[in-house]
């Protein structure tokens, strides 16, 4: 006999219904994806719905996704999503289609395999700090006078961040305008006293910088002769992000966007990119768009990342460091101490390179942020600095 829960997903709006069968591995979900009819194409809307759909009861059963082509069953084929490893979909069942208004919801039901996880990592919480957007060409925003729209772009993804199951938890840090270009060069040269700073600011391990790299206005789409129309035009945006770790200053993953949605809006007209009304028009839901895709890539490229922190103050046999519980850090964890150190290749590039040391220490009071260890025969720990690499292991 089957026996029947129901779970909701805080913040995404989204119920599922949850069916175990004999095979305690394998779960039906039931969910409710919605998606905005644009220009009034509801086959867009349609596929959009089903991605939502599909991709919320995926990121619930702990599968994650990535934004490359797939194909689940003839239900859902466009250049969005791709399942990975975490997870297979066996089956996918249509339950209802509805229109209200210009919101499309569609509901399915999706017999999930769920796969033993393999990353002992994922264990522990690890956070990500989330910048302000460099706007590499300003004069392209003068059209609508949008020259904030990277801050609130950055603000809005941090929300889609925030409002996602993700391996890692964001943390705010938009407000401090960067210079990120060197971030997205090909030479070793970045600097690493600007990760150091967004790091300790944040007490975040990883770091998020983007460039938004163009922000023109194509063409006019409409016809001149139709002087009764509003002008409405095409407007372009690409926008670059890389990732790194904030402890060993290591690029870990880089990707570029780029989308195109109409501007609605007068050549004269000055825009409110925090409005409501802004995030409404096809330009701001295509934004919507590429920000929701970079969740669920970086959703895939953090999921196996370690948890590590740094040594923040020292004391003969006790050490303060920066993680605690809402790491994952528990009373009378043991850790591993390494330090932070370079390689030169033969073209002088420095290269990250880490030692990790005989030297263990153990939790002895936790707190949300930060946590005291000592050594495990109580005794000074040699050769150990402040910024010292702290290491976290998977429980056995």
């Amino acid at each position: 006999m089957k026996n029947k829960t129901i779970a909701s997903l805080k913040g995404l709006g989204l119920a599922f219904t949850i069916l175990f069968s004999n095979n305690s591995l394998a779960q039906w979900f039931e969910s409710t994806g919605h998606a905005v009819v644009k220009n009034g194409d509801t086959s867009q809307a349609k596929s959009a719905a089903i991605k939502d759909a599909i991709t919320q009861a995926l990121v619930f059963s702990g599968a994650r996704v990535t934004s490359v082509q797939t194909l689940v069953d003839g239900v859902l084929t466009q250049d969005q999503l791709k399942i990975s490893s975490h997870g297979e979909i066996q089956k996918i069942e249509l339950i209802s289609e509805d229109r209200h208004n210009d919101t499309y919801a569609i509901t399915l039901r999706l017999d999930i395999f769920a796969q033993a996880e393999e990353c002992p990592a994922n264990q522990y919480t690890k956070f990500i700090a989330v910048t302000q957007s460099q706007l590499a060409n300003r004069e392209q925003a003068r059209m609508g006078q949008i020259f904030d729209v990277n801050k609130a772009i950055s603000e809005h993804l941090y929300a889609s961040l925030s409002n996602t199951q993700m391996a890692a938890k964001p943390t705010a840090y938009y407000n401090m305008p960067l210079r990120v270009d060197h971030f997205f060069t090909q030479q070793y040269d970045y600097s690493n006293a600007l990760l150091e700073e967004v790091t300790s600011r944040s007490n975040s391990q990883y770091v998020l910088l983007s460039r938004i790299r163009d922000l023109s206005v194509n063409h006019k789409i409409n016809n001149d002769y139709a002087f009764w129309q509003d002008d409405s035009f095409k407007r372009a945006y690409k926008v670059d992000y890389v990732l790194f770790d904030g402890t060993t200053y290591e690029k870990l993953w880089q990707k570029s966007y780029q989308t195109e949605g109409i501007w609605p809006y007068k050549k004269t007209e000055i825009i409110d990119v925090y409005s409501d009304r802004f995030w409404a028009t096809d330009y701001g839901q295509a934004i919507s768009d590429i920000n929701q895709t970079l969740t669920y890539d970086l959703q895939a490229a953090m999921a196996c990342l370690p948890t590590q922190g740094k040594i923040l103050h020292i004391e003969n046999d006790r050490l303060i460091i920066n993680l605690g519980k809402a790491h994952g850090l528990e009373q009378g964890q043991i850790l591993n101490i390494a330090h932070h150190n370079y390689l030169t290749d033969a073209q002088g590039n420095k290269l990250p390179h880490k030692i990790t040391t005989l030297n263990q220490v153990k939790v002895t009071q936790l707190y949300q942020q930060s946590a005291v260890a000592m050594s495990i025969d109580k005794q000074p720990l040699p050769n150990i600095q402040i910024n010292d690499i702290v290491e976290l292991a998977a429980s056995e």
